[in-house]
């Protein structure tokens, strides 16, 4: 069987900014049960950018999937945090590149004068944090969507 195409759907690829914290519970709600290693996750100091390549859910389909009654689906995606200033991890084993990590959620803290800290939330008591000078965190999609290995839509989720 072939992989699904964009075209196919109904919902193209995703190209989403967060820049308020409204905007970021958009972006959270998509990423939830994204899965990952810690290879995926990137801190570029120099160009102040934390980036991850992600393996999300298309929860934007899950309707479409299941009125077609054909298998879900997930997508490549880049989850990327400008204006990274610091980035500090917990729970995760940085010495172990292959360890899977699956995200939660997003969440936001806002700070003084535009400042805070977005910090990713993993299944197992691990979690990323990343302080900025101001919020903007975008989630583009880059690959074509694949069946999900399991074909089935992650448990703890409406």
């Amino acid at each position: 069987m072939a992989d699904a195409r964009f075209e196919d759907g109904e919902i193209g690829p995703l190209n989403l900014v967060a820049r308020d914290a409204d905007d970021l519970s958009i972006i959270s709600a998509l990423v939830q049960d994204a899965v990952l290693t810690g290879a995926d996750l990137k801190w570029e100091r120099s160009k102040r950018r934390f980036a991850c390549l992600i393996n999300r859910f298309r929860w934007e389909d899950r309707d479409a999937a299941e009125a077609a009654k054909r298998p879900y689906e997930r997508v490549r995606a880049l989850l990327v945090i400008e204006d990274a200033g610091a980035v500090r991890s917990q729970g995760i084993d940085r010495g172990d590149p292959e360890t899977v990590l699956s995200i939660l959620s997003l969440a936001w803290e806002p700070g003084t004068d535009g400042t805070g800290a977005v910090t990713l939330i993993l299944a197992g008591d691990g979690a990323v944090r990343v302080e900025v000078e101001a919020l903007e965190v975008t989630l583009h999609d880059v690959t074509r969507p694949y069946l999900a290995p399991s074909r089935k839509k992650p448990e703890h989720r409406d």
